[in-house]
């Protein structure tokens, strides 16, 4: 039985732009361009230095999954949770009804002494209605969690979440279903990654370039699908000069409102309205708020 690929709806190159406290991002979700695509509802491919970073700053009614490619970065919450995630660790956090948490790049060196970047991927996740209000959580997925499976001596797929070549991902990583699966291809391979019916998927370009259905995709591009075919295939000629790496990520649909205001995501405007009273009143999930300051978000001040 062959293989149908799904078709494009859009592809989108990422551009660079400001974030955080000196941090620079490439975001393809949740822009002008594609404002949401659910139950996504921000893509961020950041490069932060170790002297930038995202101190505190509060969230309600998503999940974050936070994906390192290079580097160092501390988080801490008024929960008390606190951690570290290095190269190829996930952290996937739901938010629920509130959370006050920061997120600092530490300082890495390489071997002639010159300070790192700290690179990787922020993917924010929308919340089913009946769930905006569950208490936060964290998951950290080490690298070494993750199975791995080599469909070919040319392709190398990391199942992060999800189902990729008959292996299976760890499971109970976020609430809402996504399955989430980082590629390697050398020229001349190929990935064909079946997805879910009533999953949306995209495709983003985080090293070299690949064939979608016979249009050529550089790097830093995302390029999001119907929900038409059997999956998605993703191709690196024998003529192309590198590899690639690229993520494959699907989520199920949510067939609700969106309603974001900065890191708060709701159903309607005045739920929208009523978080921001809450977290200046330190109310409903945000009573541990109060007064509180993390230790790593200092950094921004010394």
């Amino acid at each position: 039985m062959s293989f149908i690929p799904r078709s494009i709806l859009k592809s989108i190159p990422a551009r660079e732009q400001a974030e955080g406290v000196g941090a620079r991002v490439r975001r393809s979700i949740g822009t002008a361009a594609m404002r949401n695509f659910t139950p996504f509802l921000m893509l961020d491919h950041f490069k932060v230095s170790p002297d930038a970073g995202f101190p505190d700053h509060p969230h309600r009614g998503q999940e974050t999954i936070t994906y390192m490619i290079k580097g160092h970065v501390d988080h801490e919450d008024f929960t008390g949770s606190s951690g570290t995630l290095g190269p190829g660790d996930l952290q996937f956090m739901t938010a629920g009804k509130g959370i006050v948490h920061a997120e600092m790049p530490r300082i890495d060196k390489d071997q002639d002494g010159n300070i790192q970047m700290v690179e990787g991927l922020q993917l924010w996740v929308d919340l089913p209605k009946e769930l905006k209000a569950c208490s936060p959580r964290y998951r950290d997925l080490r690298a070494a969690e993750i199975p791995v499976v080599k469909p070919s001596d040319k392709a190398t797929i990391k199942v992060i979440s999800g189902e990729s070549y008959g292996v299976d991902s760890v499971k109970d990583l976020a609430y809402t279903p996504v399955w989430y699966l980082d590629n390697y291809v050398s020229p001349g391979g190929k990935v064909e990654q079946p997805l879910p019916k009533g999953f949306n998927a995209f495709m983003y370009v985080l090293e070299g370039e690949v064939m979608v259905n016979n249009e050529k995709i550089p790097q830093f591009t995302n390029v999001f699908f119907n929900d038409d075919g059997d999956g998605v295939e993703v191709r690196v000629p024998e003529t192309f000069d590198k590899p690639a790496q690229f993520a494959i990520i699907a989520g199920q649909k949510l067939d609700q409102p969106i309603v974001q205001h900065g890191p708060f995501v709701e159903t309607s405007r005045d739920k929208i309205m009523t978080a921001f009273m809450d977290y200046q009143n330190g109310s409903n999930g945000f009573e541990r708020a109060v007064g509180w300051e993390s230790e790593i978000g200092k950094r921004m001040l010394r």
